[in-house]
């Protein structure tokens, strides 16, 4: 049995952290990166879809986790997502995250062409030789990458020995329960969904990433001491209460993460910068849902931390 217990846990989405012209701040990276350790999580996913990564080059993404590393001094499990849409910049930034000493490496499917299963096993089990001695996390969200994780496929990746799970985040939670009980103990199942927090951890699974975690990481830390107490109805009251806030934080004209990056600098004093385009910035008018959010943050806070 392999020892999982460090990927048990809430993993926020590591967001992109940019400087007044667009470029990335090591400074951002690293305060962010602070922030999750003082917060108390598990660990943190670095360049996944929160980390704007198809509007991110090689260097980019070898820079945050640079400095995501230098920062985290091995006080936080780092998952490190390196998928490019070609084997070669794959390969290499699994290579790059394997001498930075990450615990895994992830990697959704090759967007864009419709490649069979064998060929998509291949691209992963490409970067995953690439490092060798590294966890291999497969990364299902077909509703952005336009291909699913089949059972079939799954039982094909499960060949590779460095392949421990799957970062679920398509939306039927009963996926969850198909991987695990095609797999079997000896894998782990991420939930991905956060508006379904606690319906994954219910069906199985025992460590969780998602995108909204860093807005308010206390909350679903809450959340999961309460579902690991069996104290479902204490639980579903955060989750209902996190939802209407991620439904806030999406009804804006600007991208959520730029939501997010502007309620971190109100509620936790964060530079974090804005999105990269072609994601859409801000509008002015959207600072009354940004403050909006941020005053709900506060609140649920107050009212269910104690």
């Amino acid at each position: 049995m392999r020892n999982l217990d460090k990927y048990k846990g809430v993993i926020p989405a590591f967001y992109a952290c940019y400087d007044k012209e667009g470029n990335i701040s090591a400074e951002g990276v690293q305060a962010l990166t602070k922030y999750f350790v003082e917060k108390g999580v598990k660990g943190v996913y670095v360049n996944g879809s929160s980390g704007e990564c198809i509007y991110q080059s090689v260097e980019d993404k070898k820079l945050i986790l640079e400095q995501v590393m230098k920062a985290a001094e091995g006080k936080l499990t780092v998952i490190a997502h390196v998928a490019c849409n070609n084997t070669k910049d794959s390969m290499e930034l699994a290579r790059h995250a394997e001498s930075l000493g990450v615990d895994a490496i992830a990697a959704i499917p090759p967007i864009y062409f419709r490649l069979p299963e064998h060929a998509i096993a291949q691209y992963w089990n490409d970067i995953s030789a690439a490092a060798p001695n590294t966890d291999f996390i497969i990364y299902n969200i077909p509703q952005l990458a336009g291909v699913a994780l089949t059972l079939n496929l799954f039982a094909e990746m499960r060949k590779n020995p460095r392949v421990i799970g799957v970062k679920n985040s398509s939306m039927p939670v009963q996926d969850i329960q198909m991987f695990l009980a095609e797999a079997g103990e000896d894998y782990i199942v991420f939930n991905g969904p956060d508006e379904q927090f606690i319906s994954g951890r219910v069906m199985g699974a025992e460590g969780a990433i998602g995108g909204t975690y860093g807005a308010m990481p206390e909350l679903f830390l809450k959340m999961d001491q309460y579902v690991k107490a069996g104290d479902l109805k204490k639980a579903k009251e955060i989750q209902y209460a996190v939802d209407e806030i991620i439904y806030k934080m999406c009804s804006a004209h600007g991208n959520m993460y730029g939501v997010i990056k502007a309620i971190l600098k109100i509620n936790e004093n964060l530079e974090l910068g804005g999105v990269r385009k072609p994601l859409p910035e801000l509008t002015d008018d959207d600072m009354a849902v940004v403050k909006e959010a941020a005053a709900m943050i506060r609140t649920a806070k107050e009212t269910y931390l104690g």
